[in-house]
């Protein structure tokens, strides 16, 4: 690799301080209104040049918090790896800049220890993300998922432990139900490691961290929130207001089916399409405000497959305000 080759960070990334970054809870942690989620389009099928571009882009305009896990890619760890090439070949110099996360809980390798919530998958989990991601420690471990078998207790004795060791520096869990949160945030605080932020699917569509008293309860208790999903999969976006474009998500059927958009969704989409026009934004840039409006939400991830989409969205940042009309259409 040649000096003309090398990845300089932008010195005008952190111009826009002021409106970029917003306190997580009542922690010392700010991070971006809007974090890079490496779920789809990092791993090992897709071009390490584009993946390196839009990571370099970026962070260039301020995204500091990288969000993986463990089984993103595709194949399975394929994401880390490739966060891990970046790591080493661009973002090393950078490393304390970054806040970077990633987690364990979903299915990640054959027999009885590759999933859910023990202490011997998620520390084995951990080790082998480190390796993948090429660097000593993430800034945040996620419990990925409630596991209803495994005592809650082994799960968080295992994060507080990966945190003493100094594996992770915050604990984070995401999708767990109500009154497992919490339980968790108590035994957390009473060992010193307390929980700063949990990660929902929260969008338009899917309200549930709202209708199920989570939002509230990180709010008054002083823990961040992040959303996953924000746009539905490409749902809250134009693709999908008058077919089903050949290529897409939804096209593939895999997590995303056609039996999905009713029409009742459909003139929900046509609606937000319409106050997005008169807002001057596209829809996923209305949608992804829509959730920074929130009172609780600290970060929002979105994912992109280009650069262009990364600052489609980043746009969002600085929203204006929503009128009560708006929000009353949107509701």
């Amino acid at each position: 690799m040649t000096e003309q080759e090398r990845y300089t960070a932008s010195p005008d990334r952190y111009n826009n301080s002021e409106t970029m970054y917003r306190r997580c809870g009542r922690s010392g942690i700010l991070l971006p209104k809007v974090s890079l989620g490496l779920w789809h389009n990092f791993g090992a099928d897709d071009p390490l040049e584009r993946s390196r571009s839009i990571l370099h882009s970026a962070f260039d305009n301020g995204v500091t918090h990288f969000d993986l896990a463990n089984n993103y890619g595709p194949p399975y760890g394929t994401a880390e790896e490739t966060f891990g090439k970046i790591m080493e070949r661009d973002f090393r110099t950078y490393r304390d800049e970054m806040f970077i996360s990633t987690k364990a809980g979903y299915d990640m390798w054959q027999g009885p220890y590759g999933n859910w919530g023990s202490r011997k998958y998620l520390i084995a989990s951990l080790d082998q993300s480190l390796r993948r991601m090429k660097i000593d420690y993430v800034d945040l471990f996620y419990s990925h998922r409630y596991d209803p078998h495994t005592p809650l207790e082994e799960t968080l004795q295992a994060i507080v432990d990966i945190v003493r060791a100094g594996k992770a520096l915050y604990a984070g869990i995401s999708r767990w139900p109500l009154e497992a949160l919490k339980f968790a945030y108590d035994y957390l605080s009473e060992r010193d490691v307390p929980l700063l932020i949990y990660q929902g699917r929260l969008n338009l569509i899917d309200r549930a961290p709202h209708d199920e008293g989570i939002l509230d309860f990180c709010h008054s208790r002083g823990v961040g929130f992040i959303s996953f999903s924000p746009l539905a999969q490409g749902l809250l976006t134009e693709r999908y207001l008058h077919d089903v474009p050949e290529g897409s998500r939804m096209s593939r059927g895999r997590t995303l089916t056609p039996e999905r958009l009713t029409p009742e969704l459909l003139e929900y989409l046509h609606t937000l399409k319409s106050i997005a026009d008169g807002r001057g934004e596209n829809m996923a840039q209305t949608a992804l405000a829509w959730i920074l409006a929130q009172r609780g939400v600290t970060s929002t991830l979105v994912g992109a497959s280009s650069v262009a989409q990364l600052m489609r969205n980043l746009s969002c940042i600085n929203a204006s305000p929503f009128s009560d009309e708006q929000l009353r259409l949107l509701k």
